[in-house]
């Protein structure tokens, strides 16, 4: 016992000091109240690469924030118009545009108090954060037109100025389009020893670049057949919004009559099953799917239908009988803009909403090659014709933005009166247009051996060049005036943009 006593009272008496300095120190952390300062715990772009399709970010707190004082210190650099929504201790900021591609941001939050330092009266603030991502590449797509690349597929990175040679010299690409993360290219394509169009086959090909934010990019240029012609000629395709279903237009290669419209349904980028036909028992024109990806829209007769993909189509979902070509579609299907016919040879470029509303936009003499909406306003931006006047039968190719508010019309550029076989393409984020300007056959004196490339009129192409069109100061009319298309220094034609 008492050996016990003599190791038990030192030991008692350290409990007791120990004892002693936390009561001390808790009665000074109580004074001084709470010393903790609020964090951003989780920032959901950091370090990520966005596209047009991502709208919004979150900020998560470690506490419930003062709201006001949240909101006046954000900072983003570049700036980025927004408007903030909040859940607790979640704050969304909402882009409203899409961030403009190619660029490097920084959000910064200094200065912000939580909602009990507020409360209390205290100045202490949150931990200083910086955080950073990313907007993907500006990057396009063509189709190659100068020697070792004619027929070619083709992307160039215009923020790194980098061109990348997609397909290989046997294939002649008729058509393509790319999926939306853009880490593939689906394309027609027939041999580069046959001119038979009528011999494409589907392909896909990589692009090197990773549509996930966590995966790592696979090489560029592997090509993959997609579909064969062997019993069904590829006439037509078009890939759904949402890169899941692909609808076709075929002919059977011994029965002509036997002539419709199929889809395929896809999975990670690959075939699942077989084409499946879309069964209408009226014969099928030009189609564009919706932005839902369920439902394709057909030119029919002197009408448009809109018919359901993967369900039974010989009821369709809507028809326009006064609209024979339907042009786009805006980015959430509330809208669309269609071709009126008229008896006079006119036509009638129409906006038409999904309540039935219709509102006349342009009336033209000559055609109406290709309108797009704007992601970033409420405009239409479109490639049109006008008929000259004379004997000879003369179109003149023009850009116009088009205020689908207000109905104004801004012309952008007057193309030449012998370039009618063009293209163009909208951004993804609204800050410029791509066209092309090809050169035919029949407009040099001399041919090209060996072309196997052809306009939509079914000229031969000599050459071709590609523009770039800026449109950020469209609103302003006084720098409107002063905008100038750039000359990109690649040969091609039939440029896109990648999403």
């Amino acid at each position: 016992m008492r050996l016990s006593k003599t190791f038990n009272q030192p030991l008692d008496k350290v409990a007791s000091v120990l004892i002693l300095i936390l009561t001390v120190l808790i009665g000074i952390i109580i004074s001084q109240g709470d010393v903790v300062r609020p964090t951003v715990r989780d920032f959901t772009w950091q370090n990520q690469k966005i596209g047009a399709d991502d709208i919004s970010f979150t900020l998560n707190f470690s506490r419930p924030m003062d709201i006001k004082s949240v909101e006046d210190n954000l900072q983003i650099e570049p700036p980025l118009a927004g408007k903030i929504s909040w859940a607790g201790r979640r704050m969304a900021y909402t882009l409203l545009t899409p961030a403009p591609y190619g660029e490097r941001y920084t959000v910064q939050l200094e200065d912000a108090r939580d909602k009990f330092a507020a409360a209390t009266g205290t100045k202490k603030s949150i931990q200083p954060f910086t955080g950073t991502f990313r907007s993907r590449d500006r990057v396009i797509l063509y189709l190659g037109a100068d020697k070792q690349e004619r027929g070619r597929l083709i992307l160039y990175n215009l923020t790194q100025q980098k061109k990348t040679l997609l397909t290989p010299k046997d294939l002649v690409v008729l058509d393509f389009e790319p999926f939306p993360n853009g880490e593939k290219i689906l394309f027609s394509a027939h041999s580069s020893s046959s001119q038979d169009s009528l011999s494409a086959k589907l392909y896909t090909v990589t692009t090197g670049i990773s549509g996930e934010k966590q995966r790592k990019a696979k090489p560029s240029a592997k090509v993959d057949l997609f579909l064969d012609s062997k019993k069904y000629q590829i006439l037509k395709f078009d890939l759904s919004p949402d890169g899941k279903t692909i609808v076709l237009q075929r002919a059977h290669q011994k029965n002509p009559s036997d002539f419709g419209l199929w889809f395929v349904s896809i999975e990670n980028n690959r075939k699942a099953g077989e084409p499946k036909r879309i069964k209408n028992e009226q014969p099928a024109g030009d189609f564009v799917i919706t932005p839902d990806s369920k439902a394709v829209a057909v030119a029919q007769g002197k009408g448009t239908a809109i018919l359901p993909i993967q369900t039974d189509a010989s009821k369709p979902l809507d028809f326009l009988p006064q609209f024979g070509v339907l042009q786009a579609f805006s980015k959430d299907g509330s809208q669309a803009v269609l071709v009126k016919f008229n008896t006079d040879y006119t036509r009638d470029l129409f906006l038409v909403s999904n309540n039935g509303t219709q509102k006349q936009l342009i009336k033209t003499t000559g055609s109406i090659i290709k309108c797009e909406f704007d992601p970033a306003s409420p405009t239409l931006y479109c490639l049109l014709t006008q008929l000259l006047p004379g004997d000879n039968y003369q179109e003149q190719p023009y850009l116009v933005a088009i205020n689908l508010k207000t109905g104004q019309q801004k012309p952008l550029l007057v193309l030449p009166a012998d370039k009618r076989d063009l293209h163009m393409s909208l951004s993804p984020d609204g800050l410029g247009l791509l066209f092309d300007q090809v050169v035919s056959i029949t407009d040099t004196t001399t041919s090209v051996r060996g072309n196997s490339l052809k306009t939509d009129d079914g000229q031969e192409i000599s050459t071709s060049s590609l523009w770039l069109m800026p449109l950020l100061p469209v609103a302003d009319s006084e720098v409107t005036a002063e905008l100038k298309p750039e000359k990109i220094p690649l040969v091609g034609f039939y440029p896109r943009w990648l999403p």
